[in-house]
């Protein structure tokens, strides 16, 4: 084999272990270079960003970081969070033996003149399979930009949850901490007068990033020129107020993040006067079939909105996969979106009582579309929102961290074949044993399933979620919390953690990639 061969192996190799967030797929190799399949390896680097939790002096913010055991990825490494602004400093003292020293766009301490910003790190993980956990209070807590190495990369959680007693914003918002992208879309978003919702962006590099915010409305492209262009200082974060971007107020709404130079984390913190609020998380990329699982059962009204990002209409056909198995609201069988518009439609209490996962496919042609739910819970003065955006599947594995002994509910979906899926629940943050259970999930359910608890469980804990055999999962976690009467809750969505990338085996011979 020769130099040239070595050196594009080795390349390609360090290029797929350390970047947590890259693609989960190789390009196709004509030739005798598909002879073998790619190994699966974990990861050795990843990222996570937290936006700003809240500008309410009342909020209660808790953080929960966790990273499941994954096999193969050696003793080193570390995960921490520090505040949006500080540099990490070098602290190694929790016993992880430090890290890998390669590059994914975080540059590091690169200067001396830098030392003086330098702070502990607000959450770090002592060891993989078990939560660590933090709290900040007030309207002062800043957002988080954090990173991830060796052993504590693959499938590294942290959640975000924030409880409002009063005022705006009241309720329980909670959000996955996410991964810098370039690319996010936020179907379900609004700026009428009861509504305040403000598009979170999150720089995690050394150098300033520039991003553009696009509106749609239910008759096209909103124009804005204050949307485009804007800058986020290195390591900063920066919240978009979006009424401020278009004139007339707008009922439903479909916000496009894009991103022109660097990377950023996006979320949509949506905020009504009498619904409360919560975090609106990008919906999964643009497809021609969705599902947007863990609907509660005593959901009061669910609001869909869709939007069609390309050239040609889309015409869907809803289906709810219940406990029993697919049922066709009354009334909503279809929904048409119109190219580059967003619709929208009112399912009322679609659910009736029991689990329910909303799914869309083409009636026809199919046209790639975006999704979002607007779920509310509660009737009068005493209802509260969330959202469930469009998501993909679990893949081999998903988590969701911060689980109490109460108020956690697991939703399951196999929108085709049936599948047999394993939940385990971790040790608890403060002690426990963790447990596991396993479950078969029928074609075309959703199953709200008996979660399997830590035993002398302390503190809170985390779900990871696998699919073991069948057709493809989608899953949602509820957590609940009833404060004065209002039924408050948040939903979080668990795709795949891309907690493993292929890469080719060593022996293969790629030199056909230079020609």
């Amino acid at each position: 084999m020769n130099r040239s061969t070595v050196s594009l192996i080795a390349g390609v190799t360090a290029l797929a272990a350390v970047t947590g967030f890259a693609s989960m797929s190789e390009p196709e190799v004509p030739g005798p270079a598909t002879a073998k399949a790619a190994a699966r390896l974990p990861v050795e680097r990843t990222s996570l960003l937290c936006p700003t939790p809240s500008t309410s002096d009342l909020a209660e913010t808790a953080y929960t970081s966790f990273t499941p055991v994954t096999k193969g990825t050696g003793t080193g490494g570390k995960a921490q969070l520090v505040a949006a602004g500080a540099q990490q400093a070098d602290d190694t003292s929790d016993g992880s033996g430090g890290g890998q020293d390669e590059q994914d766009g975080e540059q590091g301490d690169k200067a001396d003149d830098k030392d003086d910003k330098k702070e502990k790190p607000v959450l770090a993980l002592k060891e993989p399979g078990k939560p660590v956990t933090g709290e900040a209070s007030g309207a002062e807590s800043p957002a988080l930009v954090g990173t991830a190495e060796g052993r504590f990369a693959p499938g590294w959680a942290v959640q975000q949850t924030t409880e409002v007693e009063a005022g705006a914003g009241r309720g329980l918002l909670g959000t996955a901490c996410s991964a810098p992208d370039t690319d996010f879309w936020f179907p379900g978003a609004s700026t009428t007068k009861e509504r305040t919702d403000y598009a979170h962006l999150t720089n995690p590099d050394e150098s300033a990033a520039v991003a553009d915010v696009e509106l749609y409305g239910k008759d096209g492209t909103l124009k804005s020129t204050v949307g485009e262009g804007i800058k986020i200082p290195p390591r900063s974060s920066e919240a978009v107020l979006l009424s401020t971007l278009i004139d007339e107020p707008q009922a439903d709404l479909t916000v496009h993040v894009t991103v022109r130079s660097g990377r950023v984390a996006a979320a949509v913190e949506a905020v009504d006067d009498t619904l409360g609020g919560d975090w609106l998380a990008p919906s999964a990329a643009p497809a021609g079939s969705l599902v947007l699982p863990g609907i509660p059962k005593d959901a009061t009204s669910v609001r869909l909105v869709a939007f069609a990002p390309g050239e040609a209409d889309a015409d869907l056909k809803l289906r709810l996969a219940s406990p029993t198995g697919p049922i066709t609201p009354a009334g909503h069988e279809t929904l048409h979106v119109k190219a580059g518009m967003t619709a929208a439609v009112d399912l009322g209490d679609i659910t009736r009582g029991e689990a329910g996962s909303l799914m869309l496919t083409p009636t026809g042609r199919s046209t790639p579309v975006v999704a979002a739910l607007r779920v509310v819970r509660g009737k009068g003065d005493s209802q509260e929102t969330a959202f469930i955006p469009a998501t993909s599947a679990v893949g081999g594995r998903a988590t969701a961290a911060d689980n109490r002994s109460k108020g956690s509910t697991l939703s399951l979906v196999a929108p085709g074949r049936a599948a047999k899926v394993r939940v385990t629940a971790s040790a608890g943050s403060g002690g426990g044993t963790a447990a596991a259970k396993s479950y078969t999930v029928k074609a075309g359910t959703t199953q709200n399933v008996e979660l399997p608890v830590p035993s002398g469980l302390k503190g809170t804990y985390a779900l990871t979620v696998e699919r073991l055999s069948g057709g493809p999962v989608h899953a949602a976690r509820m957590i609940e919390a009833a404060e004065g009467g209002v039924p408050m809750f948040t939903v979080q969505t668990l795709p795949d953690d891309r907690g493993t990338v292929k890469v080719p085996e060593a022996e293969q011979d790629l030199s056909i990639l230079m020609k």
